[in-house]
């Protein structure tokens, strides 16, 4: 009874993926095909019907969001047997493996996670201790090339000797000054807390067996994401019994900057040559014409695994195409679409979502909005826990868990203002890096030889920490937050300062308060025994992501980028500025992988429409403050004609189409493609090639239009200013 109830529903290719469970398995779910029930299905199973117990399962996602609503389909399959189950995401699998074993490296369990802001801040303070200005090396430059290095298991040392320009040797060389100061701070980054794992097998065989024991059966979600050390976690996690099923998409690996390398799936068959392969081709979410208008695009892509989805829903709208004369013409036409949508079809806010390839691009459907009275949410904007006064808040706590965290220190040292400035904290650091001391203890000792004002404003800061750090082992969470803000004047100082901003600001911190309350309540009485209620709350924040934020409500339309939309579904979908060098990227522009990376990008954004599809092109755009005309995109000419039906004037297209009269619409490329060089979206840390200097790396954009400038460190000849129309440059 319990395997029918399991099984009930599924199609015959799902029900193979649930029943395989020995040996590998690549199950190539197609968009809405159902990955998410095969998964819950599958582990259901293992455990309902098989006897696996929940303990001997490890299933991974990408997402918080994701990996809760997973548990909670197989808690409502199975009840309090799946309560053991370790669902999660890379990053927090990883997180409590170290917790309990970074003792065997002879580091500390209580360290604290840098998010990216916090990264950046050590490299800054690495470069001033250096003599180098963070101005002039740029900052996040270094860290992302860490962070690449850190994706595919490159440690500083063998990054120093594959560097293979000035550019990446000065990275390589900050690598090792980095790691250090994590170390120094009992700090693990986010690309650490894998790659530190990764090591501790490698390091410690005993511990890999531990796991390998413990986690008989291994599942991924989203394989097609996964990066260098992602997949080495995970090979390591199934080395012995071989029981690792993955699941994903070829179509829908668009995380190349991020590290991911779509050759993991692709190449799963050669790693795993017993595998079986199950394709799930059924789409349950678009109609027929949706679904065929995505794959043809995407069949233009070499490298990618052919199936071919359909669904079984008959009928469905066309993909309907409009150009506008401009993006102002286009942003009124997507709103005035919506507004009609939802007083003549009744349809709600939530139904409606608007894809765009760059948050720039969001800006005139927001002021259009706003004009209709429309409610909406921002996807990927700052979140929660990113705002100021959040993130302070959150410093204080760190503080009292760490106190060697010197990026926490430099964030509240003088918030609320306690007269303890920059020019002080530049001697403290000074002082710390010649002890080779935290900047805590920095701190206490420049405060014995100052004079005895600013002496006393700091030992009172330090002890103000110290009472707090007592009681933070006694105190529930909520109540050592609000005593937290109360005790350093944080809440007074916003009360006082009485704007409408400082209003919103304490709102914030009011929120969370109610989070860290809740988090008291859901976890009260089940806490592990080794780590305080504090310490887990600083994990859970540190690992939420943007898309964890993101809730369906029917208030309000969705604006996101499309990388944002990965995982969500829409009634009705507008896929806007859908042009040449906008989308696909101008950074792609000259780069097979890239531009096939884009292809699948605009595959998924595709896909995200249930009933209806939108894709809208400006003929005319203001990019960079100047108006520039617009070539329709490549992708535009890859959907067959027959399933479209053009509104508007149509005349940007080379293809033929439906008119809204159901005329047939000759559409007319009128604009010539741009050429692949570098002649407009610029930005710092872009790689380019001149004629004559040769290799090199975007430092600065100087000014717009006709006489922008670029400051640029070529490999060969070092840092030159050119004129962009003048440079000839190209993309290296």
């Amino acid at each position: 009874m319990l395997a029918e109830s399991i099984t009930q529903g599924l199609n015959p290719e799902q029900l193979r993926a649930v029943e395989t469970t020995e040996g590998p398995l690549l199950v190539l779910a197609g968009a809405g095909s159902g990955k998410t029930r095969v998964l819950t299905s599958r582990i259901a199973y293992l455990i309902g019907v098989c006897g696996i117990p929940g303990t001997g399962l490890l299933a991974v996602t990408f997402t918080n969001k994701a990996a809760g609503e997973m548990k909670e389909r197989v808690e409502k399959l199975l009840g309090p047997e799946a309560s053991d189950l370790a669902i999660g995401t890379f990053h927090s699998i990883c997180v409590r493996i170290l917790r309990r074993e970074i003792g065997h490296m002879g580091r500390s369990r209580g360290f604290v996670i840098y998010d990216d802001a916090d990264s950046i801040g050590v490299i800054k303070q690495a470069l001033k201790r250096e003599g180098m200005d963070p101005k002039v090396n740029d900052p996040k430059r270094i860290r992302w090339r860490i962070d690449q290095w850190k994706n595919a298991g490159i440690l500083p040392a063998e990054a120093a000797s594959s560097a293979y320009d000035i550019d990446d040797e000065l990275s390589a060389r900050f690598y090792g000054i980095y790691q250090r100061m994590l170390l120094d701070a009992n700090a693990l980054d986010f690309g650490d807390l894998l790659l530190q794992t990764v090591e501790l097998f490698k390091q410690f065989p005993r511990v890999l067996e531990y796991y390998q024991r413990r986690w008989q059966y291994v599942l991924v979600d989203e394989f097609q994401d996964t990066n260098g050390i992602q997949f080495q976690l995970v090979n390591l996690l199934a080395g012995n019994h071989r029981n690792l099923c993955v699941v994903g998409d070829p179509d829908q690996s668009i995380y190349a900057w991020r590290g991911a390398n779509v050759r993991n799936i692709l190449d799963f068959e050669e790693d795993y040559t017993e595998a079986t392969v199950i394709k799930l081709e059924r789409n349950y979410r678009s109609t027929q014409p949706i679904l065929s208008g995505a794959s043809a695009v995407v069949a233009n892509n070499i490298e990618r695994k052919d199936k071919k989805l359909f669904t079984e829903r008959e009928g469905g709208d066309l993909i309907q195409f409009f150009e506008a004369d401009d993006d102002r013409e286009e942003a009124a036409y997507v709103i005035r679409r919506i507004a009609t949508a939802s007083s003549t079809d009744a349809r709600a806010y939530s139904n409606f979502a608007i894809l765009y390839r760059t948050n720039a691009q969001s800006r005139v459907f927001e002021e259009e909005l706003l004009k209709y009275n429309i409610p909406y949410a921002v996807v990927g904007g700052v979140r929660f826990y990113d705002r100021a006064e959040v993130k302070d808040a959150m410093a204080y706590l760190r503080l009292l868990i760490n106190p060697l965290d010197d990026q926490a220190l430099l964030r509240i040292v003088n918030k609320p203002a306690r007269g303890i400035g920059k020019t002080t904290m530049d001697r403290v650091s000074a002082l710390a890096a010649t002890q080779q001391t935290s900047l805590s203890q920095g701190l206490a000792d420049f405060s014995r030889g100052a004079a005895a004002r600013i002496s006393g404003k700091i030992q009172g800061f330090l002890a103000l920490l110290d009472e707090l750090r007592s009681e933070a082992a006694t105190r529930p969470l909520d109540q050592l937050l609000g005593r937290t803000l109360e005790r350093t004047g944080y809440m007074d100082g916003l009360a006082k300062e009485g704007t409408p901003e400082a209003e919103a600001r304490r709102d914030n911190l009011l929120e969370l308060m109610t989070s860290a309350r809740d988090f008291h309540v859901a976890n009260e009485g089940a806490l592990d025994d080794d780590r305080s209620e504090l310490e887990l709350f600083l994990d859970q924040v540190a690992l939420i992501s943007d898309l964890d934020s993101w809730e369906d409500r029917s208030e309000r339309v969705s604006l996101m980028t499309v990388h944002s939309s990965k995982g969500l579904e829409f009634p009705v979908v507008f896929l806007v500025g859908m042009e040449e060098r906008i989308f696909p990227h101008a950074s792609s522009a000259g780069d097979g992988e890239g531009i096939e990376e884009e292809r699948r990008l605009c595959y998924v954004a595709m896909t995200r429409a249930m009933e209806q599809l939108n894709i809208t092109h400006a003929a005319e755009r203001r990019r960079f403050g100047e108006r520039s005309l617009q070539s329709p995109s490549r992708f535009l000419d890859e959907i067959p004609g027959n399933l479209v039906e053009v509104l508007g004037r149509g005349t940007a297209s080379r293809r033929r189409g439906r008119s809204a009269e159901g005329s047939e619409a000759s559409f007319d490329y009128s604009y010539s493609q741009e050429s692949a060089d570098v002649d407009g979206e610029v930005q710092p840390g872009m790689r380019v090639r001149h004629p004559v200097f040769g290799d090199g790396v975007i430092l600065e954009v100087i000014g717009g239009g006709i006489n922008q400038k670029l400051k640029i460190r070529f490999a060969r000849v070092g840092v030159k200013t050119v004129m962009l129309r003048f440079a000839n440059l190209e993309l290296a």
